[in-house]
Formats: structure tokens, sequence, C-alpha cells
């Protein structure tokens, strides 16, 4: 059998969607701004990391089960799975574990949308992996703006809803916002949309709300079935450097998210410290108050200097400073604070900002107080 010959080129058989795809840029690093302004101590307040970093217990537990990294883990982390029904009071059926809950977000995409065929809607901004899987995946997206007070216009997003959409997506606490939809307002968004549509409500920040049972639908999920909820190991637990996020799911959907994933994408450290995270309810309680009193603190500190502070139930704030955000954002660099710049949201005169530890809470209302000074 003969191939015909032809003058084709690898690189003409890649997908147009990959040849013109530009990938996610996170924040910069603690060690790349040292080498890059000779700085000694640099604090990061850019990322939304913990601030307290990770639970002595996980540490001990990581270095405890090293010896074992040259076994397999289970698939599909049957005892963390465990350890989280028990910790949410959720049946076991309803979760899948993942490498992040970007995992989670992309096999939900894979599974849920076909290409050329369904449309996903989110809001404008909102987290970038979104927008970044759907194209990856070849799935139309369309974006529904916020409020300008950064508020979720559920109205204008059911109005955007037909029968080819497919999924719906809402980050509540919102990033870069942290404003907060109710849980009656999500159940009432599921319970609108079309009985195929499902809402992917992405809860990576719940767990620092004051109280999060008023926002998150987590204890009604048993009578819907067109909703997900998808968490992290990431913010409040302090992994992010170890990939560790799940989802829940009505158990149809569980089954097929086992099916396709990938059998070993969490490794056996991941999943020891998840198991170890969910028993270290100290550290988990001083997480949360540390977030609470820095959010309150910074809030009123930086509102002081005339800046509009807006609302946040997350463990960051949106900042619109009085000063050139972009210059903000490099007068910090220079005095050793990173915060997060917001070009790539579309919000060009607005900073995020990670709460920090007291003492890094106190070190960047100085430094703010003099570049607002200066400016002034």
């Amino acid at each position: 059998m003969t191939v015909e010959c032809t003058s084709r080129q690898p690189w003409d058989m890649i997908r147009p969607e990959i040849k013109e795809f530009a990938p996610y840029v996170p924040g910069r690093s603690i060690a790349e701004i040292r080498q890059e302004l000779g700085l000694g101590q640099v604090v990061k307040m850019a990322s939304n990391e913990n601030p307290l970093g990770a639970s002595p217990m996980v540490k001990k537990t990581v270095q405890k089960r090293a010896d074992l990294v040259f076994r397999y883990p289970q698939p599909n982390s049957p005892d963390l799975t465990q350890a989280l029904g028990r910790h949410l009071q959720v049946p076991e059926d309803r979760f899948v574990v993942g490498n992040g809950s970007d995992e989670i977000i992309d096999l939900l995409i894979r599974i849920l949308a076909r290409p050329g065929l369904d449309r996903i809607v989110v809001f404008d901004p909102s987290f970038s992996i979104y927008t970044l899987q759907a194209r990856l995946c070849g799935v139309e997206l369309t974006r529904v703006p916020l409020q300008s007070d950064f508020s979720f216009p559920f109205s204008s997003l059911l109005s955007t809803v037909d029968q080819d959409t497919s999924m719906v997506f809402v980050t509540s606490p919102d990033n870069p916002s942290g404003h907060t939809a109710t849980k009656k307002e999500l159940i009432d968004l599921s319970q609108h949309l079309p009985t195929h549509t499902m809402l992917i409500i992405d809860e990576a920040y719940i767990e620092f709300a004051d109280q999060p049972q008023l926002y998150s639908p987590l204890s009604e999920l048993p009578s819907l079935d067109n909703i997900v909820l998808l968490r992290t190991f990431s913010k409040l637990y302090g992994l992010a450097g170890l990939r560790l996020g799940y989802g829940i799911m009505p158990p149809w959907l569980t089954d097929l998210m086992h099916r396709v994933k990938l059998p070993f994408s969490v490794n056996l450290l991941a999943e020891a410290a998840g198991l170890a995270a969910l028993q270290d309810s100290h550290f988990v309680q001083a997480s949360r108050e540390a977030v609470h009193q820095g959010r309150q603190h910074l809030t009123k500190d930086l509102s002081g200097l005339g800046w509009r502070v807006y609302p946040s139930q997350a463990n960051f704030l949106l900042v619109r400073p009085s000063c050139p955000a972009e210059q903000l954002v490099n007068e910090l660099l220079k005095k050793g604070f990173i915060i997060r710049g917001l070009n790539s949201y579309g919000l060009p005169d607005f900073v995020r900002i990670s709460i920090g530890t007291e003492a890094e809470n106190r070190g960047l209302v100085r430094a703010c107080q003099e570049i607002q000074e200066a400016y002034a």
C-alpha cells in the first residue's frame, strides 16, 4: 500500500486553536524577584496562599511517607475520599479527587461539553483556566460581564443561556473580587437553568467565608442533580505545591469522571498530606482566624488611604488605589512586596492583595502609605 506524499509538515497538522493558544500566566515567584531586584527578603501577597504556610502535621506526614514514593498510589484516592465524606458529611460516591481542582475542571469540560456543538457560559472577569480549557477542548465560551460593583448579574446570565449551553461556571467567592453569592441565589440559578445544563460552582475560597454555610449549597446537593462543587487543598490547607483538589457531584458524573481520569494523577504524598490536613483542626482554625483578622485590618487600613477596598469573603482583597495600579505594583516590588496587578483580568486600575501574616500586613500598609505620600 502506497501513501500519497504531500508537502504538509507536522506543524500543519496541529489544531488551529493550539497554534494560537496563550498559556496561563502565573504570578512571579519570590526567588525570581529576589534575583531580579537583589532583595534579601521578599513577601509574597499575590497568589492567595495560606499566610501560615502548611500544617506541622502535614510536614511530619510527608516526611514519614517519603520512603514509599517508589510505590504507585491507589487509583482515585479512596482513603482521602472516605475522609472527605466524613469531614463534609457527604456520601463517598459524590467525590472525585484530582491533581488540583484544575484537573477536575478540565475533565468536566471534556465530559460535559461537545466540541463544535455545546457552549460554556462564564462571568467576566473570571478564573482564566475556564477559558483556556474550553479553548483547548474546542468548546465555545461566552462571557457575561459582572456588575460595576463586581456582583453577579444572574438575570443577564440566564438570558444568555440557551439549549446549546452545557455548562455554567460561577466562582464563589469570586476571583479577583471576593464577592460571594448566597446559597439561595445559587440554588435559584440551578433551578432556572435548562435541565441538561450543569452549574459548576468553584468554591476554592469558600472556607474563608465568615459563615460558609450561608453561601455554599453543599447541604442541599442530594436534591440538586445539576450542581458540581469544586474545592481545593491549595488555599486554606496550604498545599498549593502538592496540587490537590476535588469535586463534589452527582454519582452518575463521578462514575464518568473515574472512567476517563488518569489513574495516578494524585501522587502518594499529596494524598497523605490531604489526609493529615483534614485532621489538623487546630491549624485550620488558626488559618481561618488569621485571614479573618487580616482581612478586617487590611480593609480598614487601606481604606484609610482613600483607596476603594471591595468587600471580600476570600483570603484576598480587590483594591482600587488612588495612585496608578501599575506604579503601585512596581514600587511595592522594590520594597519587597509582591501583589497582583490585574491587567490580565481587564482591570488595569485595580490590584489584588492576598492576606498575609499580621507582620506582613502591617509592613504592606506602611509601604503603601509611603508610595501614596510620594504620589500625592
